[in-house]
């Protein structure tokens, strides 16, 4: 997979959850306390930085969700 690719798919995830924060009204302090992590982390992953599977499911959990993944 090309080096854009992956940056592109990054992207989507970073914006993923954004708008997965937004919708549960959150704030980056307010889903990092949740989740037991810090704001900083979260803003990291919304900036498209790398992130693991276990840490994307945690953040889902504290925000009610469930993480899935779609192959497309």
């Amino acid at each position: 997979m090309a080096g854009y690719e992956i940056e592109s798919e990054k992207l989507e995830t970073a914006v993923a959850l954004y708008k997965a924060r937004e919708a549960a009204g959150l704030t980056q302090a307010e889903l990092a306390e949740k989740a037991g992590t810090t704001q900083a982390t979260i803003a990291r992953i919304e900036r498209g930085d790398n992130v693991s599977f276990e840490k994307m499911a945690q953040l889902a959990q504290a925000m009610g969700k469930k993480l899935t993944v779609t192959f497309a």
